[in-house]
């Protein structure tokens, strides 16, 4: 996976990429930072660090493996996250679940990662010891956003992660779980504008 990001990178010409990942997407940046495959400018990670908890780095995977062969509607994919984040209210209108899956030609719905895709069990303390390394040698800025309800990243783990990397920033959102944009995207938004804003300012062509 850092392989294919450091092809994206070069692939849209990104001479000041910001890396923002979340969960997998996170470990793979920081991966890709940490021991320089790509030269970013800044790092975001979302709810993830070295240390992650078992139980529910479980729960999430049982979510990614369910109903490999698609789901019949809109209504059975709201089943489907309600049934993994019950504190997320249900939406009256499900026409917004449309944008976070695919429509197959079989006429069912599939979530936008190849159906093909399984998470295994990892090693965990080898990750973690790589996340580890990594994480000591970012000079970058960097920012670590949690979700206060989340299963998957605790205060403890996040708090290993700052001292592992003293210049880190750190946003606990509250009322959110492990998919802190889906959760809070008001405050998650907010946090990571002006973070880049302020570390990365854009260039204005002159």
């Amino acid at each position: 996976m850092v392989k294919d990001q450091v092809q994206v990178v070069a692939a849209l010409g990104c001479r000041r990429a910001v890396l923002v990942g979340a969960s997998m997407g996170g470990g793979t940046s920081l991966v890709a930072a940490g021991e320089d495959h790509i030269a970013a400018t800044a790092l975001v990670l979302v709810d993830v660090a070295p240390r992650m908890e078992p139980e529910g780095v479980v729960k999430i995977q049982a979510f990614m493996q369910q109903r490999p062969e698609g789901f019949n509607s809109l209504d059975e994919i709201a089943d489907a996250i309600a049934s993994y984040q019950p504190h997320r209210k249900r939406p009256k209108n499900l026409a917004g679940l449309a944008k976070n899956v695919r429509l197959g030609e079989n006429g069912k719905y599939h979530w936008h990662w190849d159906p093909r895709f399984r998470p295994t069990r990892h090693d965990m303390a080898k990750r973690r010891d790589r996340l580890e390394v990594c994480a000591g040698k970012l000079r970058l800025p960097t920012l670590l956003v949690r979700g206060a309800l989340s299963d998957v990243l605790s205060e403890a783990g996040a708090e290993e992660f700052r001292k592992l990397c003293p210049h880190t920033e750190y946003v606990n959102v509250t009322s959110a779980g492990h998919m802190v944009a889906g959760d809070r995207n008001d405050i998650f938004g907010n946090a990571v504008i002006e973070f880049l804003v302020r570390v990365v300012p854009p260039v204005r062509a002159l």
